[in-house]
């Protein structure tokens, strides 16, 4: 057999690709089946639509009327507080360039940005004093997706993942669906597994690249690898493994990459009819705004987060904008411009996700979830830009588990600073955890001599908006 690959390095080209999306689902559910929930969970799976770049508060959710009054005004919250912005120096009080009305039941104030979710506030709850300890995108957005400001901590997927596994042995637990326009402004690490181990990192899928899921199928250039090359390596493989395995039968990591490998077989078969947005409607492809160029990518990609759900995914997040000045919600020069063209990009395809859950049954055991990395100023930067606001911002929950209609916190006058209720990204992931039945402070990983979790040590879960 001198003509083969050394095993070693047989191995490590079979173990790229598909075979750590099905690590992740496989040893997320053997380690932790047996340990059940400390709590009956309300929820059993997750899907988080992230706004990359800081979502303007003050224009979408947070009405305050004194920037309406005092437009044009020098900004002074008085008591001799100073006034700084994170790039730029602060401009005169700008109003929102959008209205502003009253919706639903609950009276909720929504601006005319968002025409399509502002028909469903009856079916949120509201965090609307949200503070992060940074105003800088790539650490901000670090501490709303790991809970950490420092890179190399596991995502909030990734810790899902570890404790309680995919619903289904045919896909994975954690799946990243970014931006057609490029990945968020922390890459890949946004999705990253940390210290934790590396199967349950997010599978990233591009919905509108030719092969979504990279290395589903052999290059079309490999046409030497047939169906019955295919097999005979696999066999092959199966060889090597028993005679393997044979020599250390106390040794239980190989079993576990052969039942990944299994795994990643079946996702080859499941994958092609998870992605195949054919078998919907056309009714539903309109609902959720595929049939429309400005909606048409945000659309697919929350049409393929119910699909994954539906078929076992535990925690699928949605990314809308990339990382970069423009085409995202980092919105500095032109808020009516750059804000307005995010906001159809995302509202309609969000409400359409919305509504086509509870129209399923899905909502049920399902938690839907709208966040940022922070706000934006209530001031100008240059004539009609905003610049980067940690000091207050809205997040959004719907679904499983949620009193519909809640809110919880304000801002001050200006929404400028959280000033009641305020909440953090701790009790943010705290609560997400309460949900799917796990104490965030039991679920830790030793690693470097320090227990760590998700929440560090800090956190409460806000009962405040739970049913």
């Amino acid at each position: 057999m001198n003509h083969l690959l050394p095993r070693r390095d047989f191995l490590r080209c079979f173990t790229t690709g598909l075979s750590g999306i099905a690590l992740a689902s496989l040893l997320g559910r053997e380690t932790h089946a047996a340990s059940p929930p400390p709590h009956r969970p309300k929820v059993k799976r997750v899907i988080q639509l992230f706004m990359n770049g800081g979502a303007s508060q003050c224009d979408l959710f947070d009405f305050k009327p004194q920037l309406i009054a005092r437009h044009g005004q020098k900004f002074d919250p008085g008591a001799g507080q100073r006034v700084e912005a994170s790039i730029s120096v602060p401009g005169a009080i700008m109003k929102s360039p959008f209205d502003w009305a009253q919706h639903g039941q609950s009276g909720r104030w929504v601006s005319s940005a968002l025409p399509h979710l502002s028909q469903h506030v009856d079916d949120m709850a509201f965090l609307m004093a949200m503070q992060s300890a940074s105003n800088v995108h790539g650490p901000a957005a670090y501490l709303q997706t790991s809970g950490f400001l420092l890179p190399g901590f596991p995502s909030a997927g990734a810790w899902i993942s570890h404790a309680l596994g995919s619903l289904s042995d045919d896909v994975p637990a954690f799946v990243a669906l970014p931006d057609a326009r490029g990945l968020p402004y922390n890459g890949r690490s946004a999705f990253t597994s940390g210290f934790l181990p590396a199967n349950h990192q997010g599978t990233v899928i591009q919905a509108s690249a030719p092969q979504p899921v990279t290395h589903l199928q052999p290059p079309s250039e490999a046409r030497h690898i047939t169906a019955a090359s295919r097999s005979e390596g696999l066999a092959l493989l199966r060889d090597l493994n028993a005679a393997h395995a044979a020599e250390r039968p106390d040794d239980s990591r190989l079993g576990a990459r052969m039942q990944s490998y299994e795994l990643a077989a079946r996702l080859q078969l499941a994958a092609p009819e998870l992605l195949d947005l054919t078998t919907e409607s056309q009714s539903t492809r309109r609902l959720f705004g595929l049939d429309k160029p400005h909606t048409a990518d945000f659309g697919k990609r929350c049409l393929f987060a119910r699909r994954m759900i539906e078929r076992g995914v535990r925690f699928v997040q949605v990314w809308s904008g990339h990382g970069g000045g423009s085409d995202n919600w980092d919105n500095h020069t032109d808020i009516p411009k750059e804000l307005g063209a995010a906001c159809r990009s995302m509202d309609q395809p969000a409400a359409a996700l919305l509504m086509d859950l509870k129209a399923r049954g899905l909502l049920e055991d399902t938690l839907l979830v709208w966040t940022t990395e922070f706000g934006r100023m209530p001031f100008s930067q240059g004539n009609t830009g905003r610049d980067h606001n940690g000091g207050t911002f809205v997040s959004w929950f719907a679904g499983a588990g949620i009193r519909p209609g809640a809110e919880l916190g304000q801002s001050d006058e200006w929404s400028w600073k959280a000033v009641d209720g305020v909440t953090t990204t701790y009790d943010f992931h705290a609560t997400l955890l309460h949900l799917l039945g796990i104490d965030h402070e039991s679920l830790t990983f030793r690693n470097g001599g320090i227990d760590r979790r998700l929440t560090d040590v800090h956190g409460r879960v806000l009962h405040e908006i739970l049913a």
